[in-house]
C-alpha cells in the first residue's frame, strides 16, 4: 500500500492525499459509508459506486463474527467475495462492541468475555484471535484491538484501559507479522490512539503509536459524548503528535460540521452511522441545513433534495415526493434518504478535497460551516 499527500492547506492542517490498495485508490480526505454486516443499510452495492461514489466502506468484525461467521466467509473467499464491492474494505476490530456492550463482557488482561447479543452464548476475543478474525474477513485495512472508554471517564480508569490497550497493540502487531494474508492481497493493520479527554493520556499514547510505525494510525475514543470543542482539542492534539506521511483516521465521526473541521485539523478518514440511521428517520443534511422531511413544510415543496448536491438521487426526487414516501411508510423513503445522505457526504469530503487542492479551502469551510448545522 501507498499514501501520498498531493496538496496541503496553507491555513489549516487539512491536506488531500491517496491511499493505494490492491482493491483500488482512495482519495483523502474521505468518508467511509458503514457496513456493518457487509451491507450498507437500505443500499445496493452497485449504488455504492453510483450515485454514492463510495471509495472504500467498513465492516464490523463483532456482527461479521457472529454472523454470517468465520467459516461462510473463508469459504466465500473474503468479504469482497461474498458481498460483491470490490474496492477497498475497513474493519473495526470489536474494541467499540466491548465499550458499547459494557453489560455483556468482562475485561481482563488476556482479551474480553463477551456474550452474544444474538443468543446470549459466550466469546472470547484477544488481540491475537482478532488479528486472525480480520484476517479471515479479508478487509485490506484492520483495526488493532483496543478498549473505547466512555465519557465522562475517570482519569484512574483512563490510565489503566490505555495501559491494556498498548500491550493489546504490541501484541496485535506480533500476530499480524506472523499471519499471512489469506486471499492474495496486502492486508495493512492501524493501531488506535486512546486516552479520553485527558491531554497527558492522548500525547503519551499518540507516541507510543506513532513509535510503531505502522501504515496508518486511527483515532479511538472521541464522538463517545463528549462536548464538540473538546473533540477538537484532543483530535488535534493526536495529530500534532502522529507523522505528517501517514493517513489519519478519526473513528466514529460524524456530522458534516464534525468532519470538515476535523479535516482542517489534519485527518484523513472518517466512518459513522449517522448518515444512514438518520436517513431512515427523515433526517436529512444539505449544504443549506438540516431538513426534516416528514414535516408539513416539505408537503409541496417540489424542489431538489438538495441543489448543490450532484448526485443523481438528490437531483430526481423532490423534498415533497420523499415526504409523501414516508408518511406513506413506503420502504423506498429510506433507501432515497440514505443515498441521498450518503451522497451529500460523499461530495462533501470530494469537494473539501477540490478546494484543498485550489488553495481556497480555509474561505470554503468558513462559508459552508455556518449552514450545515441549521435546521431548515
Amino acid at each position: 500500500m501507498q499514501f501520498k499527500i498531493l496538496a496541503s492547506d496553507t491555513q489549516t492542517q487539512a491536506r488531500a492525499g491517496s491511499i493505494v490498495t490492491q482493491h483500488g485508490k482512495i482519495q483523502t480526505p474521505i468518508f467511509m459509508p458503514v457496513g456493518t454486516l457487509g451491507a450498507v443499510k437500505a443500499v445496493h452495492i452497485h449504488e455504492l459506486h453510483q450515485p454514492v461514489n463510495a471509495h472504500i466502506i467498513l465492516g464490523n468484525t463483532y456482527h461479521l463474527y457472529l454472523r454470517p461467521g468465520l467459516e461462510v466467509l473463508e469459504q466465500a473467499g473474503g468479504l469482497h467475495r461474498f458481498n460483491g464491492w470490490q474496492k477497498p474494505i475497513l474493519t473495526d476490530s470489536g474494541g467499540y462492541q466491548v465499550y458499547s456492550l459494557a453489560h455483556k463482557r468482562k475485561i481482563t488482561e488476556e482479551g474480553v468475555k463477551f456474550q452474544s447479543h444474538i443468543d446470549g452464548s459466550y466469546h472470547f476475543f484477544s488481540p491475537e484471535s482478532v488479528m486472525n478474525i480480520q484476517r479471515s474477513i479479508g478487509a485490506d485495512i484492520i483495526m488493532a484491538f483496543d478498549e473505547c472508554t466512555p465519557y465522562p471517564c475517570a482519569y484512574d480508569y483512563a490510565q489503566k484501559s490505555l495501559g491494556l490497550t498498548h500491550r493489546w497493540l504490541t501484541r496485535c502487531i506480533a500476530q499480524f507479522a506472523q499471519t499471512p494474508p489469506l486471499y492474495g492481497y496486502e492486508q495493512t493493520l492501524f493501531p488506535i490512539v486512546q486516552g479520553s479527554v485527558y491531554k497527558d493520556l492522548r500525547t503519551q499514547s499518540a507516541r507510543f503509536v506513532a513509535e510503531q510505525n505502522c501504515f496508518g494510525n486511527a483515532i479511538g475514543g472521541l464522538a463517545v459524548g463528549e462536548p464538540a470543542e473538546v473533540m477538537y482539542e484532543m483530535t488535534d492534539l493526536v495529530c500534532s503528535i502522529l507523522p505528517k506521511n501517514k493517513p489519519r483516521y478519526l473513528m466514529g465521526v460524524g456530522t458534516p460540521a464534525n468532519i470538515l473541521e476535523c479535516i482542517a485539523l489534519g485527518v484523513d478518514m472518517f466512518d459513522c452511522v449517522m448518515p444512514t440511521r438518520n436517513a431512515r428517520h427523515g433526517l436529512l443534511f444539505t449544504a443549506e441545513g438540516i431538513i426534516h422531511i416528514k414535516n408539513s413544510k416539505w408537503k409541496n415543496d417540489f424542489s431538489a433534495l438538495d441543489p448543490a448536491n450532484p448526485s443523481p438521487t438528490s437531483q430526481l426526487h423532490s423534498r415533497a415526493f420523499l415526504r409523501h414516501l414516508f408518511v406513506s411508510q413506503e420502504i423506498l423513503a429510506a433507501q432515497i434518504a440514505s443515498l441521498h445522505n450518503l451522497s451529500f457526504y460523499l461530495w462533501l469530503t470530494a469537494e473539501a478535497r477540490k478546494q484543498i487542492t485550489a488553495g481556497t479551502f480555509y474561505q470554503w469551510k468558513t462559508a459552508l460551516l455556518p449552514k450545515l448545522s441549521r435546521k431548515l
